[in-house]
């Protein structure tokens, strides 16, 4: 029979529609009575932010194809307005599922804990006489009423604020309606708690808007009010920028992030009883198709509710508190350079703390014996120890050497603070490389001692971020591996300089030749199961995208590698297609932590290569970014990394499976032991760290869960 076309349509699923399907995920679990109830209400606070950064980016692209006039279909077959239709119909039925769940489910659990919230229209005397004085004395003096007329033009609404528009006429003249609007300060606390009259226990809540809108008629004094409702206006926010012609790309970036707040209008949402004058008065004005109307049931943005927590402190209403473990050999007191020249040590965040990683920038930044410290930078935290640890270096007198990827979306203002502050310090500051994001996570620490120069690396699948470090799953490499070593500094030196792309010992990078690996270890499995060898792919990774790949992964299926793929996010690929993906499974995991770390497992003829990657299979990863794959050689942490994907594989509690239609569904959990991936993580860390503090040797841990039937070799 003649071979398929793997590039065909059909086998693909469009990425956007992929993308929502991945958020109706994290929809459920908001939805799971399995969550602590205020931690349901952050799963609905990060769908909510998961959509508008989606509308800010994704929809916005395709908006401007369409505007223009571009028209090819991607490699799913549909064209950008094909896009755009299908799109807008998920997302109107997601929006509609996440308040049908807000309004009959979790205010109504939110009431039975003892927090209910309040309208304005329903509170007592008490409790008017509160808000009135909150009004007056805290939000009037910030509020700033904006009319429109014909001197006044209509405002540019700030990106993602939340604002009333207000319908309203004069009292004793004509009769011509008026429009004004009012921004909800983001200054002040969305959610305000009332006195109660009653001495209950209940906490009782009221929303900034609904006060302002009550008294609205106090800040247009000797006009009568028709109707106040609040609205809400999500912008593109891609940011454009010609890197060749940027004489300093720096100050073009942050020119750009101004031009982030005010650019077209791609949704409105408004109160779903918004009086229609007013909601075609909006629809005009901002030039916004109809379609791209969303009437909410409920309160606009609900991503406040990822502060619900501070209302009551109730731990049965949140998550157990895990505390990432420490492990042996970086503990106070250890020598950090001699344990990582004894073997490589592999670190499995946030099972086990990210401290050690920062501990090393920071005992490296004051060892005498440290000559220089290279790192690259792509999201870090608000006011990163790392940074301190860096400056530190510097005015110690060592080489510091920082790529700061100023490009990284949405993180661009706070990293070009930081690299500034690095630079004012003495440290050799890259800002990224022209048509290029560096993504890789990689810090050389170059140390002189008695047997003379040597090297000692970080490599990670994630950020240098000790916030997101304590709740997303990722995993590091800390190695004194002379080979890996010199790769560092030969990377960091093309960096930097001009240096030409060198021949790698073991590390690979994109965009020199990270796709062609790929395509190389896919490629071997698929002609050792064509000559009846045993051929296995297992891969881990946030998104699945890149065509080329998936068509290899197509041609591995139909010659009979048996692969695994576990995608948290983004899946173009069909499983299950006769002749085409039968040996193709595909799972989620969605859970407490975000699932981020990179994993690409070959069985090799019984070689079982393990790589650990800053890439996904994206184009974007492969072709446009700077990016690292390094394999895992140490064999007890190959052992290691195995039994993860073992555990991952049989996740039942928190694991979809896709189907060839693009839908995804739980595991069907009869006749197989329930099992938390995460959880079993959490609780082995603990383990670990409990036995280690009775000096008991790790080969002697007992496991905490019966033995899992491995699923690999």
């Amino acid at each position: 029979m003649p071979e398929p076309n793997y590039s065909s349509p059909e086998f693909y699923i469009n990425r956007e529609l992929s993308w929502l399907e991945f958020n109706n995920r994290v929809l459920e679990e908001a939805k799971s009575k399995g969550n602590p109830l205020f931690e349901r209400f952050k799963f609905l606070a990060i769908t909510s932010s998961n959509l508008d950064e989606f509308f800010m980016i994704r929809v916005a692209s395709l908006k401007d194809q369409v505007n223009a006039g571009f028209n090819k279909p991607d490699y799913a077959g549909l064209s950008p307005k094909q896009q755009l239709r299908q799109i807008s119909q998920q997302t109107h039925l997601l929006v509609k599922k996440q308040y049908s769940m807000l309004n009959k489910s979790l205010f109504p659990l939110l009431k039975e804990s003892g927090i209910v919230f309040r309208k304005a229209e329903d509170l007592n005397a008490l409790e008017l006489q509160f808000i009135e004085k909150y009004f007056l004395t805290v939000a009037y003096p910030v509020l700033t009423p904006m009319a429109v007329d014909s001197s006044r033009p209509f405002p540019l609404i700030l990106n993602k604020s939340l604002n009333v528009g207000v319908l309203l006429k004069n009292k004793d003249k004509d009769k011509k309606v008026l429009f004004a609007t009012v921004q909800i300060p983001s200054v002040l606390p969305r959610m305000i708690e009332l006195p109660s009259a009653s001495g209950d226990e209940n906490k009782y809540m009221i929303l900034l808007e609904e006060i302002v809108i009550y008294f609205i008629n106090q800040l247009f004094t000797g006009r009568e009010i028709l109707c106040a409702y609040p609205y809400r206006i999500t912008r593109n926010a891609g940011l454009s920028i010609d890197e060749e012609e940027a004489q300093d790309l720096l100050l073009e970036i942050e020119k750009s992030l101004k031009k982030r707040k005010w650019g077209m209008a791609i949704r409105l949402e408004v109160h779903y009883s918004i009086d229609l004058r007013l909601l075609k008065f909006l629809k005009d004005m901002l030039e916004i198709h109809t379609g791209d109307i969303y009437l909410i049931k409920g309160p606009l943005d609900v991503t406040f509710f990822m502060k619900m927590s501070t209302l009551k402190q109730d731990k049965n209403l949140l998550y157990k508190h895990y505390e990432p473990q420490q492990i042996e050999g970086f503990l106070e007191g250890d020598d950090f350079f001699e344990t990582i020249r004894s073997s490589d040590v592999l670190l499995h965040h946030p099972y086990e703390s990210f401290e050690p990683v920062m501990e090393f920038i920071k005992r490296a930044s004051v060892d005498p014996y440290v000559l220089a410290i290279k790192q690259t930078l792509y999201r870090i935290s608000y006011n990163s120890p790392i940074v301190d640890f860096l400056i530190q270096a510097a005015e110690n007198g060592k080489q510091v050497m920082v790529l700061f990827e100023v490009k990284a979306r949405f993180d661009e203002e706070n990293n070009i603070l930081s690299a500034k502050k690095l630079e004012k310090a003495g440290c050799h500051v890259i800002y990224g490389l022209i048509g290029l994001k560096t993504h890789s996570k990689i810090t050389l620490v170059v140390r002189k001692e008695e047997s003379g120069i040597k090297r000692y690396v970080h490599l990670g699948t994630g950020n240098y971020n000790d916030i997101t470090a304590k709740i997303y799953t990722d995993m590091g490499l800390f190695t004194a591996n002379e080979y890996i070593g010199a790769d560092a500094s030969a990377l960091f030196n093309m960096l930097s300089g001009y240096s030409e792309p060198p021949r790698w010992h073991i590390l690979e990078a994109a965009p020199l030749g990270l796709r062609n690996r790929f395509i190389d270890l896919i490629e071997n499995e698929r002609q050792n199961a064509q000559e009846g060898k045993k051929a296995v792919i297992i891969a881990k990774m946030n998104s699945l995208v890149d065509p080329e790949l998936i068509s290899r992964f197509y041609k591995a299926s139909a010659a009979g590698v048996e692969i695994r793929l576990i995608v948290r996010g983004i899946c173009s690929l069909k499983p299950g297609l006769a002749g085409i993906s039968e040996n193709i499974q595909v799972s989620s995991i969605v859970g407490r932590f975000l699932e981020h770390s990179r994993i690409y497992y070959f069985h090799n003829n019984g070689k079982n290569d393990i790589f650990l990657s800053s890439a996904d299979l994206m184009p974007r990863n492969l072709d446009r970014r700077v990016e690292l794959l390094f394999p895992i050689e140490y064999t007890p942490l190959k052992e290691r990394i195995l039994n993860i994907l073992d555990i991952e594989l049989n996740d039942t509690a928190k694991t979809r499976v896709l189907g060839s239609d693009g839908k995804y569904k739980k595991v069907d959990k009869r006749g197989k032991a329930s099992l938390d991936s995460q959880e079993y993580f959490c609780k082995l860390a603990m383990d670990i760290s409990e036995q280690q503090e009775k000096d008991q040797p790790s080969e002697q841990l007992e496991p905490i869960y019966p033995v899992i039937k491995p699923l690999l070799p």
